[in-house]
């Protein structure tokens, strides 16, 4: 229970008992002074005085204590009208008229109010000028006055109390909307700690799985190539007369592949890329693949490169040589070309580099299956740079792998 609940409680069981206790005080002040003031010098009025009083006490005391204990206008309207008649039986019960200023705002509504006011002030007025105004005309005037008093000031007051009302239930209600914002808060920061944790799980997880795609892609375009290579040599070497140069050529991609393996767990850049820029680079994998390749059906390889040469990220080079890397090696599996060309072009804000060739090509427009990694590992290195890689190919056209990337300079690092 709130302290603003408990002081309205108190303030019911404080109004319950008060005019009961007027009442007495009213009764016991008349009794006493009586005498002197005559408004109990003759027996028909003390009775009348006496019971008026004795059944408004039940009255009161059924209503505080009874079965249907509380207030409401009609109630108020009869107290009003017992407390006058006592008054005007003798003055002095003009203590007890006084409760109709403590509860008439807490029991009527409205214009009510005010008019309970009057009637209050009334029976006050009553009670001050010494009885009903039935005498001379400076009566009239001194109870008309002693009216306007007594209304004038429980105006001010009620007003002053319904103003510290009407600021206690807007404080209350403030407190109830900052307690809600509050609750409000809190359980937006519960949520929030919860996406929190779900977001870093689900970044790990992406982590996770970015490294397991970053590793089987650097397997695929370096180890993996370098056994195909050795795989090649050696199977040309058991049909020729003098294997040796097949041999030297297999031991040497042998040595390459566990050079790239190496470096991999190290994580470092590219071996082609030690010590050289990038077109050096491209040119070296160039010259190593068409050295590679059966003599009888090897394809003439060119490389071209255009713009302003300069050094570029340390990713943006290493993707770059890997889609050459995957590119020339679907070339010597699949495309049977007499030709290929290899463009790398520094365009302004872009890094350009264009695989084609003129072999048997194939439908893009097809699904790649499941077990083609390498074009899949193509676009997930553009994609992981911001880039864009388009192929371009139908049967018998041959075909055609553009990458673009963001030419980030080296010092971006």
């Amino acid at each position: 229970m709130s302290s603003a609940t408990a002081e309205a409680q108190a303030g019911q069981q404080w109004l319950r008992h008060l005019p009961l206790v007027l009442l007495g005080v009213s009764l016991v002040v008349a009794l006493v002074t009586g005498p002197a003031t005559g408004a109990t010098s003759s027996g028909p009025r003390l009775a009348a005085q006496l019971g008026l009083a004795a059944a408004t006490a039940a009255l009161l005391a059924w209503w505080a204590y009874g079965p249907t204990a509380g207030g409401g206008p009609a109630r108020f309207a009869l107290r009003t009208a017992l407390a006058f008649a006592l008054t005007a039986l003798n003055p002095l019960f003009c203590v007890f008229a006084w409760i109709g200023f403590a509860d008439a705002a807490d029991v009527l509504r409205g214009r009510w109010v005010w008019v309970g006011f009057a009637a209050t002030a009334a029976a006050m007025a009553t009670g001050q000028s010494g009885g009903l105004p039935t005498g001379p005309t400076g009566h009239l005037a001194f109870f008309l006055a002693l009216f306007a008093l007594n209304f004038g000031l429980a105006a001010a007051m009620g007003r002053a109390a319904l103003q510290i009302e009407r600021t206690s239930t807007d404080r209350a209600a403030a407190i109830a909307e900052l307690e809600r914002l509050n609750a409000s808060l809190e359980e937006a920061l519960l949520r929030n700690e919860a996406l929190q944790q779900t977001v870093v799980a689900q970044a790990r997880v992406a982590g996770v799985q970015e490294e397991r795609q970053r590793l089987a892609r650097e397997i695929h375009d370096t180890i993996a190539q370098s056994l195909a290579g050795v795989l090649t040599q050696l199977q040309a070497a058991g049909q020729e007369a003098d294997p040796d140069a097949r041999i030297r050529r297999a031991t040497e991609l042998a040595r390459s592949a566990l050079a790239e393996a190496r470096r991999s767990v190290l994580d470092l850049a590219p071996a082609p890329l030690h010590g050289a820029g990038l077109p050096e680079a491209i040119d070296a994998v160039v010259r190593c693949w068409a050295a590679d390749q059966d003599p009888d059906r090897a394809a003439r390889t060119d490389l071209v490169v255009t713009g302003e040469v300069r050094p570029l990220h340390p990713e943006v080079e290493a993707t770059v040589l890997r889609i050459v890397q995957e590119s020339l090696a679907n070339v010597a599996k699949h495309a049977r070309a007499g030709r290929v060309g290899v463009t790398l072009d520094y365009d302004g804000e872009e890094v350009v580099v264009d695989v084609r060739d003129d072999g048997v090509g194939f439908d893009a427009g097809r699904p790649a299956p499941p077990s083609s990694f390498g074009l899949r590992g193509m676009h997930q290195r553009a994609a992981r740079l911001a880039g864009t890689l388009t192929l371009e190919s139908c049967p018998g056209g041959g075909t055609a792998v553009s990458l673009r990337l963001p030419a980030l300079a080296r010092e971006a690092a």
